[in-house]
This record gives C-alpha cells, structure tokens and sequence, in this order.
C-alpha cells in the first residue's frame, strides 16, 4: 500500500449516522451562494471563444445588475422595495415598473449558469441580507418552514432573488413557487433563475426557455431568456476523472483524512430516502471529504433523483469524493439517461466526476 498515509486514531465519520434538522432562521441566513461559488465573479467566468452567446451573457448580465443600484426605500435597519435602477427614494413603496423584472439562464450542464447566477449575486449593489440565491429545493423548503405568507414577508424587501435549478418536475410546487414569485415581483424583487428538465423532455441536455416560460405561467412577461451555449465546462481541456480505488485504499484513506466520511454506497442510498432533500446541505456540514465502498448502479429513478440532490450539495462544497466500485458514468441506466431526467443525471455525473478528480490530492497527501 506504497502512497497511503498510515491510519490515524480517529475515526471517520459516516453520513448515515447524520439525521440533520435545520430551523428556520438557518434558512434564510443561508440563503447565499455555496462555497464553491462564494469567489466567482463575471470578469473569473470565462467564455468559450467559440460561444459568443457566453460572452453575451456576461454583458447581459452585468448590465441587468448594474440596473439594481438603485436607491432602495429603506430606513436604519428596514426593508423597502426596488426600483431597478429608476432611483426611488422615499419611503412609500413605488409602482413597480413594468418591463422585464428577471433573466432566465437557459443552457445545458457545464456551461456555467450557476457562476453566471452567483456573479449576478455577488455584483448587485446591495447588502448581503437584500439579496437571496438558493436552488428550488431550499426555497419550497423555507416555504414550509416558514409558510407562504411569512415567506413573502421575509423576501419581500429584497432587491434581488436567484434561483438556481427551478424544478419543473412537481406541477404544485411549480404553482406554489410562481405564485410566490408573483408576490415577490409585485413587491419590486428582481429575479434570476435557471431550471431543469421536465419529465419527459429530451434532447441536447438542456431545457428550452419557452417550456419555462410557459410553465411559470402569468410570470412569463417578467423575465428575459439568455440562452448559454457550449460544452460541459469541467470536462473543457481536463484529464478523465480517475478509475475507482479498491476498498482498501478507499478504506485507508477515510482514516488518515481529518474530516473524512466512510460509507458504503448502498446503505447511504438507504439513508438518503429517510432525509429530506432540503437538509443535504446540513448532511454535508464540516465533511473534508466523502469516502465511498461498493458504488453500485442506482435501482431505481427515485432514488436516483436523490442522490443528484446530494451530487449537487457536494459539488457547492466543493467536498471531494473518493470511491471504489463503478466508476461514476456509470451509476445510472441507459434508460434513466434516455428518460425525462436525462439532464439531471448528467448533471449528476459531471460533478461526480469533477469531485473525483478533486480526491486525488488525498492521495497525494
């Protein structure tokens, strides 16, 4: 076992024995972009060349959050309303201007909405606390945390509120966020989002601006479309990700990580089916690495859609993942990839794949 540090005294940890709950008040203080987009900027965004539409994005982009800088109808410690770049002042809400209120990101895996979206975030002139980004899942989760109407109130005084993989996937969480947009946009918020695939939508791995228009229903006129063309950007020009360890490595090396988890894939399939998707993140909480035995191919589409959820969490946290087993391209089915889900499990497998390639300084180390 030449390369493997010798095994500590400490004992990993293991994400089945996690059973997180997150209160309310964590939710909204959370509501920020994850780690591993917490540097990202437009001008660390860099486009393809051969994708004019990326750099177009960027200029798009930058201009609609230069438009947010308008003064904000606020008191020492109030919120107020937005009046996207017109300028208003007083402390009476303003009519809501009409024009489009948002941008939708429209474009497949890896050509890098959620660094678009977070540098949005991140370059619109306000506070902290006046800005929101979170994916769908987080935010119909402080829904029905919080209720519907305690929700408004609380992302009513925002300039801004991104959304990063809106699920069209459940027709009334669809209503129930639309609806919620609606408030939002009638109280002055900004929107920005990208989303998923619907069931049964094939294709190029991306979903196509008029089915989320149309889904949105009465939102439709708020938003802008920029679709973002290109390649998967974590595979652009980067060696293939590394071949699955043995068990012992994977084992051995759990052991001398500080920080590290140590599961085998099948029990933490089990696990993630008694966890609510929305507490992945808090799964995830201080792990340096996550160290995987007997990966396996998924069973079944349910249980394939959580673990793209925890996919997902991992890749924002940039927590890398060691394993044994089969390699990541092939967790899920022929029939899985050719499904309506298609985008998503690719998704699933370019990030995989990223925080596999990640887990070699382990073993450097």
């Amino acid at each position: 076992m030449s390369g493997i540090a010798p095994i500590s005294e400490a004992v990993p940890l293991s994400l089945c024995a996690r059973e997180p709950h997150v209160p309310a008040d964590r939710l909204v203080a959370e509501m920020v972009p994850p780690p591993r987009f917490d540097s990202v900027r437009f001008d660390t965004y860099i486009p393809d060349p051969n994708q004019p539409s990326q750099t177009e994005a960027v200029r798009v982009l930058s201009g609609f959050a230069a438009g947010l800088g308008g003064a904000h109808a606020t008191g020492a410690g109030k919120r107020g309303f937005l009046g996207l770049g017109l300028g208003f002042g007083k402390a009476k809400a303003p009519k809501v201007p009409t024009g489009p209120r948002g941008v939708y990101l429209d474009g497949g895996y890896g050509v890098g909405k959620t660094h678009l979206l977070a540098s949005l975030w991140h370059a619109t002139p306000a506070e902290p606390a006046l800005k929101a980004f979170g994916t769908f899942v987080e935010l119909t989760n402080l829904v029905g945390a919080l209720g519907f109407q305690k929700t408004v109130q609380t992302l009513s005084g925002h300039r801004l509120l991104c959304i990063d993989e809106f699920e069209l996937d459940d027709p009334g969480d669809t209503v129930l966020v639309s609806t919620l947009l609606g408030k939002l946009v009638d109280a002055g918020v900004a929107l920005a989002a990208t989303s998923n695939t619907l069931p049964g939508k094939l294709g190029e791995g991306r979903f196509a601006a008029a089915d989320f228009l149309r889904e949105i229903q009465g939102l439709s006129a708020h938003f802008r479309a920029l679709r973002i063309d290109g390649e998967d950007y974590r595979h652009r020009g980067l060696p293939a990700a590394p071949a699955p360890y043995s068990d012992e490595v994977v084992t051995k090396t759990a052991y001398a990580t500080e920080g590290a988890s140590l599961d085998a894939f099948p029990q933490l399939l089990d696990h993630l089916a008694r966890v609510h998707p929305s507490r992945y993140g808090a799964l995830t909480d201080g792990l340096k690495a996550v160290c995987l035995t007997d990966v396996q191919p998924i069973p079944d589409q349910s249980t394939a859609l959580r673990l793209v959820v925890l996919a997902d969490r991992l890749y924002d946290r940039e927590v890398p993942v060691l394993a044994s087993g089969m390699p990541f391209d092939q967790l899920f089915s022929e029939e899985m990839l050719k499904g309506g889900y298609r985008k998503k499990y690719f998704r699933a497998i370019s990030r995989l794949t990223a925080l596999a390639r990640d887990s070699k300084r382990l073993m450097e180390h």
